[in-house]
């Protein structure tokens, strides 16, 4: 039996956000597990039939489905951990920097500064690249005639739908780029990564006129933004705050908490509103979002990741949480031209529930999407910390001659 010490909870200075701790293996392990859910998901949408329209489904088919039902929490999950990491992160580098005194506006190591250009190279190194990736497929399918120019927000292709989608609009102003519909969730991340530092300077600048102007912004983007997107903020907001707390207990508090989290997760994923992120939905990913991040919260403390089969899951976790990003926002146009490829070469474009080749066929399907995601994130998200570094160069003349100089000497 596991022994229920009573936990002790204290708040920490400083988020741990290293590689040494037990949640930042889980972090990493479950940001891959999730983008993998969604591509999984997303694949057998496409390629079968809903599981309601299958009269007698094989086993196999229900296993399958049953396992690939979870890409709403999965989204879920995306939200808490950027909340925990960006966040997280942010309040790391205010607190260096208030330290320091160093956070005035005309500074170019302003933290502020730092932020914002590491949030635009994180999203458009991906992004643009995959958004370019979708109009490639477009051109090869024949949905998009590339000799007609339209720059209107009803062709999803358009040179005003691809910068939407850069801006975070789609949902709202445009449509998702190329019927890439799983960059719907990018628009929250896009204004939960500008809402966030608003946030902060309402609650802690000094001048009162940019508390009340800032609080004015947030206001309009609250009576702005679509409801859903601002509600579900809570989570990413959670997410932050739970990087500062650290729960000490013993292995019966963490099973009590896993097994919390997942007959919830089951329950909802049979019985709740698993289809888009809204109002409905929100009690439910709340209610799964807390003991998800208490569990977290427990695992703070530092980790050695001695044994072979421990390194063997960091190794795994590693890999597929860095190409998680890229896999999400390229599994939809490799799906498309996967599809294509069937229709051209075998006559269709869909596979058959009960047909045991069919899974198999399906699996490999979903290697295919791996594949594409690890060559994608090669090619452009493995070079984000270098194009990071090129941004920051470029915008820092003061460092830029300080640099010179020095090399001069």
């Amino acid at each position: 039996m596991y022994h229920m010490r009573r936990p002790s909870i204290r708040l920490q200075r400083q988020s741990r956000l290293d590689n040494t701790t037990g949640c930042s293996l889980l972090i990493a392990l479950m940001r891959g597990l999730a983008a993998l859910q969604v591509a999984a998901a997303h694949l057998r949408a496409e390629m079968y039939p809903g599981l309601r329209d299958v009269g007698h489904p094989a086993v196999h088919y229900q296993v399958l489905a049953f396992t690939t039902g979870f890409a709403h929490q999965a989204v879920v999950v995306f939200f808490l951990i950027s909340g925990w990491l960006v966040g997280g992160s942010l309040l790391n580098k205010l607190a260096a920097a208030n330290s320091a005194a160093t956070t005035t506006a005309a500074n170019p190591d302003s933290p502020w500064r730092v932020y914002a250009i590491d949030r635009l190279t994180r999203l458009w190194t991906v992004l643009v690249p995959g958004l370019g990736l979708m109009l490639l497929v477009g051109i090869l399918t024949g949905a998009v005639d590339s000799t007609r120019t339209d720059v209107s927000t009803a062709n999803d292709y358009s040179a005003t739908a691809f910068f939407g989608n850069l801006l975070g609009l789609q949902t709202m102003a445009v449509d998702n780029y190329g019927a890439n519909y799983a960059l719907w969730s990018l628009a929250n991340e896009t204004w939960y990564y500008i809402q966030f530092p608003l946030l902060l300077i309402a609650f802690t600048s000094p001048s009162r006129t940019r508390r009340l102007g800032v609080a004015a912004v947030l206001l309009l983007l609250v009576t702005t933004l679509r409801l859903p997107i601002t509600v579900y903020f809570v989570l990413w907001l959670l997410g932050a705050a739970f990087s500062r707390i650290r729960v000490d207990c013993g292995r019966g508090t963490r099973a009590a908490l896993l097994t919390v989290l997942a007959v919830c997760s089951i329950y909802f994923r049979l019985r709740g509103s698993n289809d888009d992120l809204s109002l409905e939905s929100f009690p439910q990913d709340l209610v799964v979002s807390l003991p998800l991040l208490a569990f977290l919260s427990t695992m703070q403390a530092p980790l050695a990741v001695r044994s072979s089969p421990m390194r063997l899951v960091a190794r795994l976790s590693r890999f597929l949480s860095e190409l998680s990003f890229t896999l999400y926002v390229t599994h939809i146009p490799v799906i498309k031209l996967l599809q294509s490829i069937g229709r051209q070469t075998v006559g269709r474009d869909r596979l058959v529930p009960n047909a045991p080749l069919d899974c198999a066929i399906y699996a490999g399907m979903l290697l295919a999407l791996l594949a594409a995601a690890w060559l994608s994130y090669l090619l452009f998200e493995s070079r984000t910390a270098r194009v990071r570094r090129a941004v920051k160069y470029a915008l820092q003349p003061r460092l830029r001659r300080t640099s010179m100089a020095s090399s001069i000497k």
